[in-house]
């Protein structure tokens, strides 16, 4: 099944730029969102992005024009009726998950694949609320979606290999290189990376180091890129402490369990970069 069409459900961060990606590649995009607002905003997320892209050489007045044409936005979910493949990248809450996939099984052609842009929850308990459990899967895009290379490809009990082969091509047509697993909460890259995150965070509310020095020690040390702490902030603290509670309800490891001062910070809202202050502070 070749995908030439996709629907992106929400147009945040991650489906702004799982919507570029995809356009970028010669995909017909659906970038849907739910008021006017929020369109504009995800749709401005877009050129931004190739204005930089242009700007650095990377990226000339011609194809911006041409990646941007292949973009269509709306506010209706009907809109997305004859696409190929569905990545749903709305809020991380399963309740307005299932409400969306099950809106968009009534109205979306029989034959598509339903995929969610999830970075924790269940694939099995969205596709339940569909009558296509044997289409519907995880594909698990990086932040910033146009600069991560990665994507997980998560297959439930019930995914067929059909659908699974076609998610896989459609990941590989826009460059990515694709881990396979299967659907628990965390899938492979969260569910080694948070505990990781959050013993720096203990580590710092013990008083073990400064947050520099932790964070230095990870990046000359270990030859990281962005130290846990740095890290944290770019994701969002608040994202990290939902993923934990997710993980912790699952497993009862105390490695996931948040440590309290993480969610002192959450809740005065210290988000990180997205609010301008985590444990570092921001422009």
């Amino acid at each position: 099944m070749e995908i030439k069409k996709i629907g992106v459900c929400g147009c945040g961060q991650m489906g702004a730029g799982i919507a570029e990606v995809a356009a970028k590649a010669g995909v017909e995009v659906i970038a849907r969102e739910v008021n006017d607002e929020l369109l504009k905003k995800g749709l401005g997320r877009i050129e931004k992005s190739l204005s930089k892209a242009v700007e650095k050489g990377k990226l000339d007045e011609v194809g911006k024009k041409a990646i941007l044409g292949n973009i269509h936005g709306t506010t209706r979910l009907e809109d997305l009726a004859d696409c190929d493949l569905i990545c749903e990248a709305i809020i991380e809450n399963i309740d307005e998950k299932q409400k969306v996939w099950r809106s968009l099984d009534g109205i979306v052609k029989k034959d598509a694949i339903f995929a969610s842009n999830t970075s924790s929850l269940s694939i099995t308990e969205m596709a339940a609320v569909t009558g296509r459990t044997e289409q519907f899967l995880g594909l698990h895009f990086f932040n910033p979606v146009p600069v991560m290379k990665l994507v997980e490809v998560v297959k439930t009990m019930a995914t067929s290999d059909v659908t699974y082969q076609a998610a896989r091509g459609f990941a590989e047509k826009l460059g990515k290189v694709v881990v396979t697993c299967k659907d628990r909460p965390g899938f492979v890259v969260n569910v080694l990376l948070v505990p990781y995150l959050l013993d720096a965070i203990r580590a710092y509310q013990d008083e073990v180091a400064t947050k520099e020095d932790i964070d230095n020690g990870m990046k000359l040390g270990c030859g990281h890129p962005m130290g846990p702490l740095e890290l944290t902030d770019f994701i969002g603290l608040d994202t990290i402490y939902y993923i934990a509670e997710i993980l912790f309800d699952e497993f009862k490891d105390h490695h996931y369990a948040a440590p309290p001062l993480l969610k002192t910070m959450v809740k005065a809202g210290y988000l990180g970069r997205k609010s301008g202050r985590g444990f570092y502070q921001y422009k």
